[in-house]
């Protein structure tokens, strides 16, 4: 909640008298400019990469043509009705700061707070545009709003209904306007007041509906509008999903590191109830109308931003898609209505507009939510024949990796191929290794030229008359790489941080069959010790060498690896990357090279302790069991180990067993069931013997602790001394075994300690937690 008061009201009012209290709408439109510049989406056409500042596809991108088009469109829409803000009078300005600062004393009750902030709500009728756009001012309006009960609520939201597109375009106003809608929100539960709710936002739709490009072009208003959408659909904005960032979890479900986001859409959306699904649907049909007007929406950065909320709102709702996408993509209302999706004279159409940033953006949504008939429409009219000439410009290259990623069958897999297959080196050497990394992904995922494409990217950095050790540590170096002028000179960079794209073409290639994966098998297991450490301690290069002990490598080339690792196991550990690689390799280890990892470990035990990782890596690998009794450590490893082998025997299958491999197989096609059970039955194993070992060392040290009391005990005679103080071996025995027994937790139950890992460098994982179901 946000409240300010008098204190402040004069020196915040000076800042903020000239650039917004007094100054026409249409005066707006320079702040609209810069806010627009600021608000980049980390992606911007170059186009002195490609020579002249023309695109790939023969038309400028400098501010001529339709872009120039858009942008006096844009200034004109909202420049042709100004609009002059009347002053706030002094006794209105002190009422409501005298409200703030009661607020801010702390001296109301809860229940008198509604009662107040309904009451002074009362006194904002015929003057709501003036308060919520007066800098000052709208802070208190928001608190008021938050504060309200749902009948103030909606008569403040009606009362300025008709003003409501103007308050919603203004700074301070569409903060105003997000709050109220926000606070509907927390109301929609209430079926006494879904009536009065949905009347009131009718009010407002139907006037935005009037004219929705006012909102769409606006800065502010595009937010406000898509807030409004996310209500009425009765989902929650305050998702990244809906805010129109870039997220990394595009790039881990396109490179099958997450699930694909079709199957988690009602995760993602958090429903608020029932929703307003006759206001959506009118809405949906204000805006459309709107854009098959104006063209220029589609290249527009908040235009595109409402309407890729729209698509993702209707994500799965084939029939509706079916409607919406042709529209976006310029098609003719008559050809939609005879059938024919999509006409293959637009098809040049979308390309040229694909270069553009907001468009692009808006493509990829299409191909995300677009359904199979007509992602395959898409796939033949559009964009078939042109993928690398669309791959050649930064922005046209995400709109492929989307396309490539979202692939159905093999067949459009085997297309992909024949245009991109033989232009591996051509596209990293533009810094297109994103596009390469999609269709590696996607090779995998519907096996299809997997093999092809693991030769591909192999002889793009090495050439016939280099060693084939040099692959991996070229593609960890992208970048570097292909900026030296001699190639063929090219060392390992010192101090350079790993390339992440390359990082993960290398996590992509690690997933196929082994079989296709000897080359860079060959050319990791021959690093050098220095450099596997380097890699080692930087997350990007972590990340590979987990992969390939993930992989389906043959254990002897791990182990391989895990020895150039040896007398740098304590120093790796200390790093937070360096820790879940060395778990990575003790599980790809037998038990003697466990044992040798543990004693390391041992050394540095106090100082890891101390770090944020230590604990769990040290409860991981029971090193505190090791130095208690190494004999007893051995024992339970071998028991572990039997453990694993005889369910591999029971449950795996011979996709699973990897030749000569001590540890635990990987499956390297998508999960499956059968696999899925193989993980947990190991986090069990781990879990039982783990507790098991330390309910032991327990007992043990409280067994000497209790002796060495007795010991020292006055009169120091055991033997003696009767009742209750005494204990007996026995009788510690039974207590630890009851111990132990109550410790223990039932089959199916998971470690809540191992908690996921590493959320801010692995582009799979995301920061935020799961929605509950």
């Amino acid at each position: 909640m946000v409240s300010v008061g008098s204190k402040v009201l004069q020196s915040r009012r000076h800042k903020g008298h000239s650039s917004v209290e007094d100054r026409p709408m249409g005066e707006e439109n320079g702040s609209h400019k810069s806010a627009r510049r600021k608000k980049g989406m980390n992606r911007r056409a170059k186009e002195r990469d490609f020579g002249s500042g023309r695109d790939v596809f023969g038309k400028s991108s400098h501010g001529s043509g339709k872009h120039a088009k858009f942008l006096k469109g844009q200034d004109t829409k909202i420049s042709k009705s100004p609009i002059i803000r009347k002053q706030v009078d002094p006794m209105t300005t002190k009422y409501f700061s005298d409200i703030a600062n009661l607020f801010e004393s702390n001296g109301v009750e809860l229940e008198e707070r509604s009662v107040i902030c309904g009451n002074a709500l009362e006194e904002t009728i015929d003057k709501e545009y003036e308060l919520a756009t007066d800098y000052i001012i709208s802070h208190i309006l928001q608190s008021l709003l938050e504060g309200c009960d749902a009948d103030h609520l909606c008569g403040f939201l009606r009362s300025c209904s008709r003003d409501f597109p103007l308050i919603a375009m203004d700074r301070s106003g569409s903060h105003v306007a997000e709050t109220a809608l926000r606070s509907i929100a927390t109301h929609l539960q209430d079926e006494e007041t879904y009536s009065a709710i949905l009347e009131t936002l009718t009010m407002i739709c139907k006037v935005i509906v009037e004219n929705p490009a006012d909102l769409m072009y606006n800065c502010y208003g595009s937010h406000v509008l898509r807030r409004l959408l996310c209500l009425c659909k009765g989902v929650s904005l305050d998702s990244a999903e809906f805010q129109g960032t870039k997220s990394l979890t595009n790039v881990a479900e396109r490179l099958n590191l997450k699930t694909s986001r079709a199957n988690e859409h009602a995760h993602a959306q958090q429903n608020l109830g029932r929703g307003f699904p006759g206001l959506f649907k009118d809405l949906i049909a204000g805006i459309l109308i709107c854009t098959a007007d104006d063209k220029t929406l589609l290249v527009d950065q908040f235009g595109s931003l409402v309407l890729q909320t729209v698509l993702k709102l209707l994500a799965g709702d084939d029939e509706e898609l079916g409607q919406i996408i042709p529209i976006l993509l310029g098609c003719n209302k008559e050809t939609i209505a005879e059938g024919n999706t999509i006409e293959m004279t637009v098809g040049h159409e979308v390309k040229n507009l694909s270069i553009e940033t907001s468009y692009s953006h808006l493509l990829e949504v299409i191909l995300e939510v677009a359904p199979e008939y007509l992602y395959t429409d898409m796939f033949n009219k559009i964009f078939r024949n042109s993928l690398f000439e669309m791959s050649s410009h930064q922005c046209g290259s995400f709109v492929v990796q989307a396309l490539i990623s979202k692939a159905r069958h093999q067949e459009q897999v085997v297309l992909i191929w024949e245009e991109l297959g033989r232009k591996f080196k051509d596209l990293l050497e533009m810094g297109r290794s994103g596009v390469i990394a999609s269709l590696i992904a996607a090779s995998h995922r519907l096996h299809a030229h997997e093999h092809k494409c693991c030769q591909a990217i192999a002889t793009a950095v090495c050439s016939a008359d280099d060693p084939p050790a040099c692959i991996v540590p070229r593609i960890l170096f992208l970048d570097n790489y292909f900026c030296c002028q001699d190639p063929s000179s090219w060392k390992w960079p010192a101090g350079v941080k790993m390339h992440v794209m390359g990082s993960l073409i290398l996590q992509a290639v690690f997933r196929c069959r082994n079989e296709y994966i000897q080359p860079f098998v060959a050319s990791i297991t021959s690093m050098e010790a220095d450099h596997l450490m380097e890699a080692a301690k930087d997350s990007a290069g972590a990340h590979v060498i987990e992969a390939f002990l993930d992989s389906s490598a043959s254990g002897k080339h791990k182990r391989k690896l895990i020895l150039k690792l040896q007398g740098h196991y304590g120093e790796l550990s200390m790093h937070s990357s360096g820790s879940f690689t060395l778990e990575k390799c003790v599980t790809a280890s037998n038990v003697s090279l466990r044992e040798d990892i543990v004693k390391e470990l041992l050394v540095v035990r106090n100082e890891l302790s101390r770090t944020k990782h230590g604990p769990h890596l040290l409860r991981k690998l029971d090193i505190h069991g090791y130095a208690y009794d190494p004999d007893q450590w051995r024992s339970r490893q071998a028991s572990k180990q039997m453990a694993y082998n005889e369910f591999r025997a029971i449950f795996g299958s011979s996709r699973t067993k990897s030749s000569g491999d001590d540890s635990f197989p990987t499956d390297t096609d998508p999960p499956k069931p059968a696999f899925a059970n193989i993980k947990q039955m190991r986090k069990e194993i781990d879990y039982r013997l783990s507790s098991t070992a330390q309910s032991l060392v327990k007992s043990d040290f409280k067994q000497h602790e209790q002796r060495a009391e007795h010991h020292s005990y006055k009169g120091n005679d055991l033997k003696k001394r009767k009742g209750p103080g005494e204990f007996s071996s026995t009788h510690l025995a039974s207590k630890a075994t009851e111990k132990g027994a109550k410790n223990k937790r039932p089959f199916n139950s998971f470690d809540n300690s191992d908690k996921k890992r590493r959320r801010m460098d692995d582009p799979a994982k995301v920061s935020k937690k799961k929605p509950k179901k």
